[in-house]
């Protein structure tokens, strides 16, 4: 069953986040991970949370998920992301 990891990140510092965005997409490549949606235009249909740089990655099943959540060069990445936005990450298990 596929997992989805997804990603809201509202920028604070583009110039280091640029350093995040040119190497998290060869970690979730080498994980099996496949983008569906890397930012682009929101609309908000209901409720007052406002989304920022929307991102949703597909893997395989849940496990597969959790070893890129996990993985080494991930982990160190998301320092470097965490520094220059303020970040949501969660996966969920689909149907």
């Amino acid at each position: 069953m596929a997992a989805y990891v997804i990603v809201d990140n509202e920028i604070t510092d583009q110039a280091v986040f640029d350093e995040y965005i040119r190497d998290i997409p060869a970690v979730v490549e080498r994980n099996g991970g496949k983008y569906l949606v890397r930012g682009g235009p929101t609309e908000i249909v209901s409720g007052s949370r406002t989304p920022h740089r929307v991102v949703v990655i597909e893997f395989e099943n849940l496990e597969r998920a959790q070893a890129y959540a996990n993985d080494p060069e991930s982990r160190r990445l998301g320092e470097i992301r965490d520094r220059s936005s303020v970040s949501t990450t969660i996966i969920v298990e689909g149907l």
